[in-house]
């Protein structure tokens, strides 16, 4: 493979909810992006035209490897992962797909990086699911970590992983605690499961729990903003950040607002129980994220909303 010119960003995941949102917002702003994905839960229509596009499973490690080494990179952001659903409860029907994927490649990249002696800054995107059930609210990033699915364990063991490679190989790494975001392109998930649950059932319609499971919730832009700031901030290698909204709202409170924007008025039955590993309560503490790098959410619950619905009205079959 020829090297490609420019300074550049690798982004895993590229396809993804996350990811793609991530290459657009960096593509926006001048960047050069090579993106990664093996389309299993990425959509190809996803992929930006102006991003230089591989279609490959980070478990390839030759593959992998070729790529890493034929670009000049000044960055890594990875968030290619197992995208776990209520279908497979955080990762308990198939646990071992969680291991292969979230954790061997995960290593797979580091193993490239430290191989090669490269000082590319690797973000990885990690997940609130490592906190567990929280002890203490809201969860701030030195709060215990006892994941309690499958999911949660193996994103804590590649946080684990950046910590050892950062430490005794100084590969720059910076590691994203992300909360619950939301927004155009997220086939799944509480919010976008909640308002085509209440789209398809006008008139009277099913939640998992109790109603009372505490979430915070915070929109896709503003979460593309904070790892894009961390991107470019030195002072955020070697460190941990959440990124939530730092605010909380009850299942129950949430359905009334998206009924609201709907302006339907569908009864909501609870069925008292969920999945195995949702977390009753759960919302982040962001100060340290917003006294390094200035940044705060800028979209209200309520827009971030009516921007999904409109999106949904637009682009999925109802």
């Amino acid at each position: 493979m020829k090297k490609l010119n420019g300074n550049q960003i690798l982004v895993t995941g590229s396809a993804g909810f996350l990811g793609s949102h991530f290459v657009d917002y960096s593509i926006q702003r001048g960047h050069q992006v090579i993106g990664i994905d093996d389309l299993s839960f990425g959509k190809i229509e996803n992929v930006n035209k102006e991003s230089k596009f591989f279609k490959l499973d980070i478990r390839n490690l030759s593959a992998l490897e070729e790529i890493i080494c034929s670009a000049r990179l000044r960055h890594i952001v990875h968030f290619a992962a197992n995208a776990t659903t209520k279908s497979s409860a955080m990762g308990w029907n198939d646990p071992m797909a969680d291991y292969a994927i979230n954790m061997v490649g995960t290593l797979n990249i580091l193993e490239i990086l430290r191989r090669h002696r490269m000082k590319i800054h690797f973000l990885y995107t990690s997940s609130a699911a490592v906190y567990g059930e929280p002890a203490y609210l809201p969860i701030d990033e030195v709060h215990p970590n006892f994941p309690v699915s499958p999911y949660g364990v193996s994103k804590l063991a590649g946080e684990k992983y950046c910590f050892a490679y950062c430490q005794e190989y100084n590969i720059p790494t910076t590691i994203l605690r992300i909360f619950n975001t939301y927004g155009p392109r997220q086939p799944r998930y509480v919010m976008y499961d909640q308002i085509m649950n209440i789209l398809q059932n006008p008139d009277q319609f099913k939640v998992l729990g109790t109603g009372e499971q505490l979430r915070d919730y915070v929109y896709i832009s503003d979460t593309v903003e904070a790892i894009y700031l961390s991107m470019n901030n030195p002072k955020t290698i070697g460190e941990i950040f959440n990124i939530g909204s730092g605010q909380h709202i009850s299942i129950k409170t949430l359905i009334q607002l998206i009924k609201s924007v709907l302006d339907v008025e569908s009864q909501d039955i609870y069925t008292g129980e969920s999945w195995k590993g949702d977390i009753r309560k759960l919302w982040a503490d962001t100060k340290k994220m917003n006294e390094l790098t200035d940044w705060k959410p800028q979209i209200s619950l309520e827009d971030g909303i009516t921007r999904l619905v409109d999106w949904i009205k637009e682009y999925e079959e109802i």
